[in-house]
C-alpha cells in the first residue's frame, strides 16, 4: 500500500525505453571499456594487476554508450528533477525512480528476470522488515525520551529533598553540639561549685573544731574555779567551826585524787570527741552534698543521652548517604539498560475473559510479575485440557507422596474444591497441634532420650540386645510413675516383630524411622501414654477442683496438692503461671474460668510428681 502510495504521487511515466542490443548481436560490455563521464573507474580489489592495465588500456578508448543505458539514465534524471525532495519521506520518493528503471531492465532482460526479481523482492522485503521494525521503534525512543525526562526531574527533586534534609540536620547538629558545650561548661561549673563547697565544709569543720576545743578548755577552767571557790569556802567555815587540823589535809588530798581522776576523764573525752561535728550541721551539709551529686548525675544522664542520640543521627544521616547514592548508581544503571516495555494489552487476546480479566489480573504488577501471570495462565489452560497425568514411578528420586505407576485421572479441581481441601486440612492440623505441641514434643523427645540412656546403661558390652526382664527394669528405671498396665503395653510394643520364643529384645532398633520419617511402634505408643497419662492428671485435678466454674490460684494450689502430694513449691508455681499465663507476682490477682485454665494446662508440660495414691497401694501389694 505503501509502495502504491508513492506511485500515485510521481507524475505520469514515459513509455518504457526500447531494447538495443550491439553490433555483433551480444550485449555490450561498454561499462567495463568506455571512458564516459558516468561510468566509475574503480575496479575490484581483488583482480590482478594485468588486467588492470589492460582495462586502462581499453578505457583510453573511446567506445560510445549503448542507447537504451542513455535512454535510461535520462529517464532517472528527469524523474528526479520533478521530485520534491523537502518532504518528509523524500528518500522513499528518491528511491521510487531506481525502483522503476530496475523494473524496466527486468522487463526487458528475459532472460535474466527470475535471478532479478528474486534479488528485488528480497530487497523489498529487507526494506519492508527496516520499516516495520523502524516504525515499532518509534513510540519507544519518545517513551525513552519521556522516562529520561521523567527520572531526570526525579532526581533533581531527590537532590533538593536531600539538600533540605542535609540543611536540616547540619542545623540540628550546630545545635546540639552548642548544647552539649553548654552542657560542659555548666557541669565544669557545678564541678567548681562543689569543690567550692568541700572547702567551705572542711573550714568551717576546722572552725567549728577550734571552737569546741577552746569551749571545753574554758569549761575545764571555770570548773577549776568553781573547786577553787568551794575549797576556800570550806577553809572558811573549817576557820570559823575550828575543826580539826588533820582532817583538812587529808580532805584536801582525796579533792585532789577527785580532780585528778575527772581530769583524766575529762581529757578521754576530749580526746575521743575531739573531731565531732555537731550532728545538726553534719546533717544539714550531708544533704546539700546528696542533693549536688543527684544533680550532677542527672546531668551526666542527660549528657550521655544527647551524647547517644547525636550519635544516632549522625548514623541516621549517614545511612542516608548512602541510600541516596545507592538510589543515584540504580538511577543510572537503569537508564544505561532502559529496554523496551512490552504491549501487554496484547496479551488480553490470549486470555480467557478478554480485556477485562486481563485488566483484573495485571493491575497494579510489575513486567516481572505479569510474565508470571501469564506463564500461570498458559500452564493452567494446558492443565485444563489434559484428561490424565503420566505418573512418575516409585523410585528413589521420586518424592514419597508423588510415585505412582501409569497415568492419573485429572480431576479438573475448581478454586472452590481447592479452598474445601485446604479448609479440611488446617482444621486437622489445628486439631492434632491442640493435641501435641511443640513443647510437648520436645518434652517427649526427652523422656525418649533418657530412656535410651537407661537401656545402654543395662547393656555395658553394648551388643543391642537385653533380655525381657533387664528391659523391664530398665523401663521401671526410666518410668518410675508408671502403672504395671503402662509397663506391659511398652513390653508388647517393643516385641511386635518378635516370636513368643524369643527372648532377646533388640531395643536400638525401637528408635528408628522410616523412609517417611514414621516412628517404630514403640516410640509411638510411648508418645501416646505421655498425653493419656497428662489427661488422667488434668481429669483427676478437675475432680477435686469440684463444681467450681472460676477458680484463683489458691484454690487451684490446693487442688494440685491434693492431686499430687508430692509436689513441690517451683512445679508448683510454675504450674499455677501456666494456667494464668502471668508472672508469679500476678497470679494472686487473677480468676480465670476452670475449663480455660486446663486448657492452657493440656497445652503445656504437666505431669505427675509423686504417685498417686491408689498407684501407691498397688505398688505395695506388687512389692509384698
Amino acid at each position: 500500500m505503501h509502495m502504491n502510495s508513492l506511485k500515485s504521487i510521481l507524475p505520469k511515466k514515459q513509455k518504457t525505453p526500447s531494447f538495443q542490443l550491439s553490433a555483433r548481436g551480444h550485449w555490450s560490455t561498454w561499462p567495463a571499456f568506455a571512458s564516459g563521464q558516468t561510468v566509475l573507474k574503480s575496479h575490484k580489489p581483488c583482480c590482478a594487476p594485468e588486467e588492470r592495465m589492460s582495462s586502462n588500456k581499453q578505457a583510453l578508448l573511446t567506445i560510445p554508450k549503448p542507447r537504451y543505458l542513455e535512454q535510461l539514465e535520462s529517464y532517472l534524471r528527469k524523474e528526479l528533477q520533478y521530485l520534491d525532495l523537502t518532504k518528509r519521506n523524500s528518500q522513499e520518493l528518491r528511491l521510487q525512480p531506481y525502483r522503476e528503471i530496475f523494473e524496466f531492465f527486468i522487463d526487458n532482460f528475459k532472460t535474466y528476470k527470475p535471478l532479478l526479481s528474486a534479488i528485488k523482492n528480497e530487497y523489498e522485503a529487507t526494506l519492508a522488515h527496516q520499516k516495520e521494525t523502524i516504525h515499532a521503534l518509534e513510540p519507544l525512543k519518545a517513551m525513552v525520551a519521556t522516562v529520561s525526562e521523567e527520572c531526570s526531574q526525579q532526581i533533581l527533586a531527590l537532590q533538593e529533598k536531600e539538600k533540605v534534609e542535609v540543611n536540616m540536620l547540619k542545623q540540628e547538629k550546630q545545635h546540639l553540639l552548642k548544647f552539649i558545650d553548654n552542657m560542659k561548661e555548666e557541669k565544669s561549673s557545678l564541678q567548681t561549685q562543689v569543690e567550692h563547697l568541700q572547702t567551705s565544709v572542711a573550714e568551717e569543720y576546722a572552725r567549728y573544731l577550734n571552737e569546741y576545743g577552746a569551749r571545753k578548755l574554758l569549761l575545764a577552767k571555770l570548773n577549776d574555779m568553781h573547786n577553787e571557790q568551794l575549797n576556800m569556802k570550806q577553809h572558811q567555815v573549817q576557820d570559823v567551826k575550828g575543826e580539826d587540823v588533820v582532817k583538812l589535809p587529808l580532805a584536801l588530798k582525796i579533792a585532789q585524787q577527785d580532780l585528778t581522776n575527772a581530769q583524766v576523764k575529762l581529757n578521754a573525752m576530749i580526746a575521743d570527741c575531739g573531731d565531732v561535728v555537731p550532728r545538726r550541721e553534719f546533717e544539714s551539709l550531708e544533704k546539700k552534698y546528696s542533693d549536688l551529686q543527684q544533680e550532677m548525675e542527672t546531668l551526666k544522664k542527660d549528657f550521655a543521652q544527647l551524647r547517644k542520640e547525636y550519635q544516632t543521627l549522625l548514623e541516621i544521616q549517614r545511612e542516608t548517604a548512602e541510600e541516596r547514592d545507592n538510589f543515584f548508581t540504580e538511577l543510572q544503571q537503569a537508564q544505561r539498560s532502559c529496554t523496551p516495555r512490552p504491549n501487554w494489552a496484547k496479551c488480553s487476546e490470549v486470555i480467557p475473559g478478554g480485556a477485562d480479566r486481563w485488566g483484573c489480573l495485571a493491575e497494579g504488577k510489575a513486567s516481572d510479575q505479569l510474565v508470571d501471570v501469564l506463564l500461570e495462565e498458559i500452564g493452567t489452560r494446558l492443565l485444563k485440557e489434559m484428561d490424565v497425568f503420566p505418573g512418575w514411578g516409585k523410585g528413589d528420586k521420586v518424592p514419597v507422596y508423588l510415585r505412582h505407576e501409569g497415568e492419573m485421572k485429572n480431576k479438573k479441581l475448581t478454586k472452590k474444591d481447592v479452598v474445601n481441601i485446604l479448609k479440611d486440612i488446617w482444621k486437622e492440623k489445628i486439631a492434632l497441634e491442640q493435641q501435641v505441641g511443640e513443647e510437648q514434643y520436645h518434652i517427649q523427645n526427652q523422656l525418649i532420650s533418657n530412656l535410651q540412656k537407661e537401656l545402654a546403661a543395662c547393656d555395658p558390652s553394648n551388643s543391642g540386645s537385653l533380655t525381657r526382664e533387664q528391659f523391664r527394669m530398665a523401663m521401671r528405671e526410666a518410668f518410675p510413675l508408671k502403672r504395671q498396665d503402662s509397663i506391659q503395653e511398652l513390653i508388647d510394643a517393643s516385641r511386635y516383630k518378635l516370636d513368643c520364643t524369643e527372648e532377646l529384645i533388640d531395643y536400638k532398633s525401637l528408635f528408628k524411622e522410616d523412609e517417611e520419617g514414621n516412628p517404630e511402634p514403640f516410640v509411638a505408643k510411648i508418645r501416646s501414654q505421655y498425653i493419656r497419662e497428662k489427661q488422667e492428671y488434668l481429669r483427676e485435678l478437675r475432680n477435686n477442683l469440684g463444681d467450681l466454674i472460676e477458680v484463683n490460684a489458691e484454690d487451684l494450689k490446693a487442688a494440685f496438692c491434693t492431686t499430687d502430694p508430692d509436689i513441690d513449691d517451683q512445679t508448683l508455681d510454675t504450674y499455677v503461671g501456666l494456667a494464668y499465663q502471668v508472672g508469679r507476682e500476678q497470679t494472686d490477682q487473677e480468676v480465670v474460668p476452670v475449663d480455660t485454665a486446663l486448657e492452657r494446662l493440656l497445652a503445656g508440660d504437666v505431669r505427675r510428681v509423686g504417685p498417686a495414691a491408689r498407684e501407691e497401694s498397688k505398688t505395695d501389694c506388687v512389692e509384698e
